[in-house]
Formats: C-alpha cells, structure tokens, sequence
C-alpha cells in the first residue's frame, strides 16, 4: 500500500515512526538499555488480542505511521510474527529490531519475511568484537550481529545499523563508518546517549565532541553507499545547514558515478512530534527514551493522546521550547534532544544539554 509523503503538516496529526515495545525480555544486559531488559517478559505485557487492538489504532491514523515493533528482543514474543501478520493485513508497514543473540537465525528472518516484516533495525556498537561485546554484555554478540547482518543481505532486508554513540566508541566512528561499507545497509543511524534505564552509567561525549561527530557523519553520507542520520542529535541538521548541505539530502555517487540524492526523514521529527511509543503493558510515551507517561492503552486511545495530550501538543510547537532552543533559530528544524533535556534538567522543554551553537549567531535559515 501507498501512502502519501509525510510532511510537518503532519506533526500534529500523526506520527511518523510509531515504536511498539512489545516485550521487555531480551537475553542481553546492553550498558546503555532504556528498558533495563529482563530475562522473561514482564507480567503486564499485553495480551495478544490487546496488541491486536492496539494495532488497529495504528492502523487508523490518517497517515499510517511505520510500525517498528522493538523490545527488549522482539523474537522472544512467541506471538510476534501473529502480531506482523496483523499489521499488514491493516496496511502497516513494520520493521523488527531483533537483538544479536542465538535467536536471531536466519530461519527467523526468513519467518519475519513471511510474515510480512519490510525491514530490520540491527545494532553495532563497535568496530571490533571487544568494543561491541562490551556494550552487549555478551561475548560473541559481535559475531552474531555480523552473521545477523549477511543473513539479511543474503534475504533482501533493507537494514538500518543502530550505533549507540559514547565515550567507550567515539574513537571508532570512521572505523565502524568503513565496517559498514561492506554490509549493504540502507542506513547507518547514529544515537547519541541519553542518560535513562542502564544509559546512567555510561559516559555521554561532551557538546564539542558532537560537533567532530557531525562532520564525520556528514563526511561518510557524502561518500558512502548508505544513508546516515542521527537519534537524539537533532541539532545535526544545523550542522548540515551551517556547513552549507541540506539535512533532506545528501549528495552521493550512484551507478556510472552520478551523483544522487538520499532523501532522510522530515526536518524536526523528533520526541513527541513524528514519533510515538507505547510500551509492553500499554504505557504511552512521546519516545522511548523520554519516560513521561502521557496515558495508557486500552483506557487511552494513542491517536487521541498523539493529538491532544498536553506533553503532545507541547513537543509539537518549537516555539514553547525554553532556555537556548526556546531562542534557537534553528528550533523549527532542529529543537534538540527533548529526552536528553528531560533527562539532565527535569524539563523536557529545557535546552538541549550537549549543544555548543550561541542561538541568534546564525540567520534564519531557509528551505526548500
């Protein structure tokens, strides 16, 4: 099914990436895990028909989101492919994070292919398997993710690689940036740690280091054969726009050597405003890394909370942002982190913590 593109006309409607965390189990103890992953699946998981329901309101939006069913480990839901196959019989397109343990074969891919699965999110966290098996806590995970990542080439999977970035890897961006080259993905996203669930205990990179981070990322979606965005690092699209490039595009050579267009997501999504997230037992949130509860499915409807719900409507205007995003000129196209606000200050409208722009140094900028 084809839907039109989703534009900030949007932001107020509906989301666009909707993450439905559909357990907590997971065999890993990942450093940085916002869930604090256990061993078994929570009590208050919902049941199947509950997730079938919630589901079918996904589904109602006006501009059906992605659905990215995530965890904890997805495959450790026994009745996680039942719950694919209910999406797409409602025109939802999902994708499957699965985490790189003894679970993830490729006969599991090839049943997530069936069932309708459109795409994997895959994390690698280092360059080499004493970085990655570090941050998983589980020494062979980086093997495991490798062999994760030629099975999904092998099926067709169009991949997005999570790289959770922190004082532990920031040495290894282009080290990773030329790993990557070689494993046929999509995209390369690069999320920027916010100190919730595990992450407390890790190290985040300083304000300074972002902006080396940013250029090393421009650097490698100008030349590489996938694309490259940030997660909580907004304010990389106003290094792209400083630095005279287009945060929808990136130039980059394609077949015979022409240079081409990659189109990313939307200017401004961002927590809360084009992204959703609903938790195993129903809790609903702006994003998974900002934990404010703004309801709880089946009482409360996600389309209605997405709409009206006053965090909602609050993430969804720039222009009530306070300290220097509130007086950013990039805050409509940028706005920072809200999670990572929320996490540092106590206030998800408060300044994005790790960013080194002086607002009102800049002009306005403008967009096609």
């Amino acid at each position: 099914m084809q839907h039109r593109p989703y534009t900030q006309d949007d932001f107020t409607r509906n989301p666009l990436m909707f993450y439905y965390e559909i357990t907590r189990a997971c065999d890993l103890v990942c450093k940085h895990c916002r869930a604090s992953a256990q061993e078994t699946a929570a009590p208050d998981e919902l049941a199947t028909e509950e997730s079938f329901r919630l589901i079918d309101q996904v589904a109602s939006f006006p501009r059906p989101p992605i659905l990215v069913c995530t965890g904890g480990d997805p495959l450790k839901r026994a009745d996680l492919f039942d719950l694919v196959e209910h999406a797409r019989s409602r025109g939802l397109q999902v994708a499957l994070t699965p985490s790189a343990t003894p679970l993830a074969t490729r006969e599991a891919f090839e049943r997530a292919k069936q069932a309708g699965v459109t795409a994997l999110g895959i994390s690698l966290d280092g360059a080499d398997a004493v970085t990655h098996d570090a941050f998983r806590g589980w020494e062979g995970s980086f093997e495991r993710t490798r062999r994760m990542l030629a099975d999904a080439r092998d099926l067709e999977f169009p991949v997005q690689v999570n790289t959770s970035l922190t004082r532990r890897n920031f040495h290894q961006i282009d080290a990773i940036a030329e790993l990557l080259a070689g494993e046929g993905i999509a995209m390369w996203s690069v999320f920027f740690l916010v100190p919730v669930g595990r992450g407390v205990e890790e190290i985040r990179v300083s304000a300074e280091e972002y902006e080396k981070a940013f250029e090393k990322l421009w650097h490698h979606a100008c030349t590489k054969a996938y694309g490259v965005k940030t997660t909580e690092a907004p304010h990389y699209r106003r290094w792209v726009l400083q630095h005279g490039g287009h945060p929808l595009a990136a130039p980059r050579a394609g077949a015979g050597g022409h240079a081409r267009r990659v189109h990313r997501a939307p200017l401004g999504v961002t927590d809360g405003r084009g992204v959703m997230f609903v938790g195993h037992n129903g809790e609903i949130y702006p994003a998974g890394f900002l934990p404010v509860v703004c309801g709880r499915f089946p009482q409360d409807s996600v389309v209605e909370t997405y709409r009206s719900h006053p965090v909602f409507q609050a993430l969804q205007d720039p222009d009530r942002y306070r300290g220097r995003c509130g007086a950013c000129e990039y805050r409509h196209v940028c706005g920072g982190s809200r999670a990572r606000a929320y996490a540092v200050t106590g206030d998800y409208l408060e300044g994005e913590p790790d960013c080194v722009h002086v607002p009102g140094s800049d002009p306005e900028p403008k967009l096609d």
